[in-house]
């Protein structure tokens, strides 16, 4: 064991993690030169089109060094906000990170998030100056930025460059010299913590685990803590660019289990692995519940796919256990699933994934939070609203709580002022402004849920031009004036559409939606009214006007009457036509509403 190191690369979104991994990888000769390509752990096309990792993904190296054989366990981790969940995961399996900052960038929000959460776990901070081949690179402040974050010597951080592969074998010395071999006790009942799953259609579910206590042998009997099910290792190994099946893993190792499992909900990230024979007393303490902040429904195209969807999503949730999801329905829609994301990019992902991977055409409704309602005949009955529809009649309703959360921006001073402006505009109370260093400030405020649902993960992003970080947490429910908005297409009420809203934002909002749709919703044969009302008061509408076709084109000179008459035939059949005519709402249109701001 004292030859095992486990670590993980931690980063700001495009700082060079993957490019970083590569050259590890190619260096310890773990993948041949013939074989590699850019970002070689970026399995998803999805990850390779968008030049961003998703999923962290673990590895087993071997290196020599002063000729003692090393085994090194790497997993590479995403580095935007919304998958921070895959990151805390990995730190759980780790002994130490590589903390990686952009030379010509400096220290940036999600930089210090992830090494917070690091530093929570104890891990050994192996601080590296990336890109440092790049003509911006600015290695002596960026050092101070580092030095003056987590306190360490200057002699301590590692100057490299994924691309031209300077620093790597100093990396790797650093590994085996600073990060400490795992602890545990082979003797010891088996104890081993499930850090990732995979869903393979062959195979059935893969987990990916990291051994505490104890030895995993093939054919082993072994029971899942979580659930309480036993079931035999059929096949165990460690984690190479393949899986690398293996007789025994032992303490201090990550590894992979296949046990035949199919069912979805049998395996739980962060639940403990232990022998059904010799139990271990208690399961690893894992990290931390997961908080959705965006909640939508996804509804299939077809009805008929409905219990497709809902495999395709368990299947999706194994493999992004951030996922969260249950069965609802909607007038306009029919049977879908209400599902919680970690935030709009999550979303997007999800959305593209059901298509690529299940070929599920899907459509998704607008984002929200759940609500708790009073009704006015019995003030302490207590109804939870997660859907816009289930709102009670305002009549008979007292009161309307709405979730308030108490969030942390930490940015540079000189992005202060436009970032309060917009926590103003989204209703929230500045509470308290410190400044870490000279540069840095980190403001709190509390505020309204619903506001972070639609668009203020991105406003917050462009007023601070990508330099703040996000986080936040739940402190519970505050009575609210807030109104239902409904949409309405040709007279009827899109409940997909609709949305709870503060009374003062109700105006301004309804008048845009209805703009964005009218450019969204194609012309049909009739005239389509969009109107946002508020029961029964109209508050905003546009009109998509109808197509027409040129009837007196065939009435060349003549009778005024003759094309009249034409005409008012035509007016017959718009007017049949709209009361009988539904109109198609495009997928988009569903989207729009969240992106009114651009």
């Amino acid at each position: 064991m004292k030859n095992i190191r486990n670590f993980c690369i931690i980063a700001h979104i495009d700082h060079g993690k993957s490019t970083l991994a590569d050259r590890l990888l190619q260096t310890t000769g773990t993948i041949s030169d013939r074989d590699m390509k850019a970002q070689a752990l970026d399995d998803m096309d999805l990850e390779r089109e968008r030049g961003i990792t998703i999923k962290s993904h673990a590895i087993q190296m071997n290196y020599s060094k002063d000729g003692q054989d090393y085994i090194l366990n790497l997993i590479d981790t995403p580095g935007h906000v919304d998958f921070s969940y895959e990151v805390s995961r990995s730190i759980a399996a780790c002994e130490g990170a590589l903390l990686i900052v952009d030379a010509s960038q400096g220290i940036e929000a999600q930089t210090i998030s992830n090494l917070y959460l690091a530093l929570e776990h104890d891990l050994e901070i192996i601080p590296i100056l990336n890109k440092m081949d790049l003509p911006g690179a600015m290695p002596e402040e960026v050092s101070d930025q580092i030095i003056e974050l987590i306190g360490c010597d200057v002699s301590e951080i590692i100057q490299a460059s994924g691309k031209t592969g300077l620093g790597v074998e100093e990396i790797l010395s650093a590994v085996i010299n600073r990060i400490p071999p795992p602890k545990g006790d082979e003797n010891a009942p088996l104890q081993a913590m499930i850090f990732d799953s995979v869903f393979n259609s062959f195979r059935g579910i893969i987990a990916y685990y990291r051994i505490r206590n104890g030895v995993i042998k093939k054919g082993q009997k072994i029971r899942f803590m979580n659930s309480g099910r036993d079931y035999n290792a059929d096949e165990i190994g460690i984690l190479k660019m393949e899986l690398s099946p293996r007789k025994e893993v032992r303490a201090g190792d990550v590894g992979y289990i296949i046990s035949g499992i199919k069912q979805a909900n049998e395996v739980k990230v962060g639940d403990t692995i232990t022998g059904s024979e010799n139990p271990c007393e208690i399961a690893i303490k894992g990290f931390e519940d997961v908080k959705p902040m965006v909640f939508a429904g996804i509804y299939p195209v077809d009805t008929e796919d409905y219990e497709e969807l809902r495999y395709s999503m368990e299947k999706l949730q194994l493999n992004d256990s951030s996922l969260i999801f249950e069965p609802e329905s909607s007038q306009a829609l029919g049977f879908g699933f209400r599902c919680g994301f970690l935030g709009m990019l999550h979303m997007e992902i999800i959305q593209e994934r059901l298509e690529r991977e299940f070929n599920m055409t899907v459509i998704t409704t607008v984002p929200n939070v759940s609500y708790k309602s009073y009704m006015k005949k019995d003030p302490d009955k207590m109804m939870i609203v997660n859907n816009p529809s289930e709102l009670p009649d305002p009549s008979g309703m007292d009161r309307i709580e709405e979730p308030y959360i108490s969030a942390q921006v930490i940015t540079k001073t000189e992005y202060v002022g436009s970032i309060m402006t917009l926590c103003i505009e989204k209703r929230g109370e500045l509470k308290n402004q410190v400044y870490l260093t000279q540069d840095r400030v980190e403001i709190s405020f509390e505020m309204p849920l619903a506001e972070i649902v639609f668009d203020f993960y991105d406003r917050l992003k462009s007023v601070s031009r990508g330099y703040a970080s996000f986080d936040y947490h739940p402190i519970g429910y505050r009575e609210s004036d807030l109104i239902k908005l409904d949409l309405m297409l040709n007279a009827e009420q899109v409940d997909a559409l609709s949305a709870l809203v503060h009374r003062s934002n109700a105006f301004d909002l309804g008048k845009r939606i209805c703009i964005k749709l009218k450019e969204l919703i194609p012309r049909q044969q009739f005239e389509i009214p969009i109107q946002a009302a508020i029961g029964a008061k109209i508050i905003a509408r546009e009109t998509i006007k109808a197509l027409r076709k040129d009837v007196t084109a065939k009435c060349y000179g003549g009778d005024i009457s003759r094309k009249r008459k034409l005409l008012e035939k035509q007016k017959e059949g718009k007017k049949r036509m709209r009361q009988v005519g539904r109109v198609e709402v495009p997928q988009e249109a569903f989207l729009a509403v969240l992106k009114l701001n651009d």
